[in-house]
C-alpha cells in the first residue's frame, strides 16, 4: 500500500549554540529521477514540478535524546531553529552529525535520516553557486538548459574542467588530520531538483555540503522559469550563513550568468570584515566589463577577487594569495 504522503529532510548545519534542521512534507512519495531513457528521466523531471505539499503537518526532531516538534508552514516547509548550550562539547561532535525527523500526519509515521554539519575548527568556510558555476547548465540560453535539464540525467551532465580540483583544494585548505572547510551551495534552482544536486555533487567528488535552494515549485508552469526571478533569496540565505559562522572567512563563487557579481557585493558591503576571496566565473563576453566594474570595488574593500573563464586560473589565483 502506497503512502499518501512523504518527508524530505535535507542536510541541515550547526554551531555550538545553534541547530538548524529544515526540510519539506509533500503529498505523495517523491519520484526517482531515471537514469534510463531520455523519455524517463524527462518525465520524472517534470512530475518533481508537480508535488503537492502538506502544510501544518506535525514534524519531530529526535536528536541528543530530545524530542522536539514544529509543523510545516504553507507551502509544506518545515524547519527547526533549536538553541543549543552544551550539545558539542569538544571536537568530537565536528563535521557530520547524523539527525532524525518523524512525521506523523493521519495516524502514520515516517522517519528519516539526514545529517547536519558543524564545522571543524579553522578559518575558512565556502560558499558557491551551482549553476554554470561548477555545474554546466547554459543559464543565458533557456532554451538550451530546458533542453539539458530534460534530456541529459545526472550522469550525463558535465562539470567545468578542473573545478572539483579546486574545490577539493579549498576544501582542505589549513586544514589537518583529514578534517576539511564547511562547505555550502546556495542556488537559485528549487527545492525539487535537490536529490538531482546532491548526487551530482557525490558523482564528481565535489565536497559534500549543506544546499539552500529556492522555494519549492508545485506546478509544470513554474518549471518553465526555473532558476529564473528574483534572486533576494540567495542574499538572505548567504547572509544568514555568514552571520551563522561570523568567526570564519568566507570564499564566495559564482559567476556571471545572472547575479552572482552584484549578491556578492552587497555581502562584501555587508560584511567587510568576512569575505577573504570572490570568484566568478566568465560565461559570456557581454557582462565581462559590468563584472569588472563590479570587482574592481569588491577590491576596493580589500577583498581578494578573480574572474577567470577556466577553473585552473582561479587555481592559481588561490595559490598566489596564500589560500591553498
Amino acid at each position: 500500500m502506497k503512502s499518501d504522503c512523504d518527508l524530505k529532510v535535507y542536510r541541515g548545519y550547526a554551531s555550538d549554540k545553534l541547530l538548524v534542521v529544515f526540510g519539506h512534507v509533500f503529498k505523495k512519495k517523491a519520484t526517482t529521477l531515471s537514469e534510463k531513457t531520455r523519455f524517463r528521466h524527462a518525465y520524472s523531471v517534470l512530475r518533481t514540478f508537480r508535488r503537492k505539499t502538506i502544510a501544518n503537518a506535525d514534524v519531530y526532531l529526535h536528536f541528543n535524546n530530545k524530542k522536539i516538534h514544529t509543523k510545516t508552514l504553507k507551502d509544506g516547509y518545515f524547519r527547526f531553529s533549536i538553541p543549543l548550550k552544551t550539545l558539542f562539547q569538544d571536537n568530537t561532535d565536528s563535521g557530520w552529525n547524523e539527525v532524525e525527523v518523524e512525521l506523523n500526519h493521519k495516524g502514520k509515521s515516517i522517519k528519516r535520516k539526514s545529517e547536519i554539519l558543524r564545522p571543524y575548527d579553522g578559518k575558512l568556510a565556502i560558499i558557491s553557486d551551482i549553476d554554470d558555476t561548477f555545474l554546466i547548465s547554459h543559464t543565458n540560453n533557456l532554451f538550451k538548459k530546458i533542453y539539458v535539464l530534460l534530456w541529459r540525467n545526472v550522469n550525463d551532465r558535465k562539470v567545468f574542467e578542473d573545478v572539483t580540483a579546486h574545490y577539493q583544494q579549498l576544501s582542505k585548505a589549513g586544514q589537518e588530520k583529514g578534517e576539511t572547510n564547511a562547505f555550502f551551495y546556495v542556488s537559485s534552482s528549487e527545492w525539487n531538483l535537490y536529490n538531482f544536486i546532491e548526487k551530482f555533487a557525490k558523482i564528481h567528488n565535489l565536497p559534500k555540503a549543506v544546499i539552500k535552494l529556492k522555494n519549492i515549485k508545485t506546478s509544470l508552469s513554474d518549471f518553465l522559469f526555473t532558476g529564473r526571478g528574483s534572486h533576494d533569496h540567495k542574499f538572505q540565505k548567504i547572509k544568514e550563513i555568514i552571520e551563522f559562522y561570523p568567526h570564519l572567512k568566507f570564499v564566495l563563487l559564482g559567476d556571471d550568468s545572472q547575479a552572482d557579481p552584484n549578491i556578492y557585493e552587497n555581502i562584501c558591503k555587508t560584511f567587510p570584515q568576512n569575505i577573504k576571496a570572490i570568484y566568478i566565473r566568465q560565461t559570456e563576453n557581454k557582462k565581462k566589463n559590468s563584472t569588472q566594474k563590479i570587482l574592481q570595488n569588491i577590491e576596493n574593500l580589500d577583498v581578494k577577487t578573480c574572474y577567470f573563464l577556466k577553473s585552473e586560473g582561479a587555481i592559481l589565483h588561490s595559490r598566489e594569495i596564500g589560500i591553498v
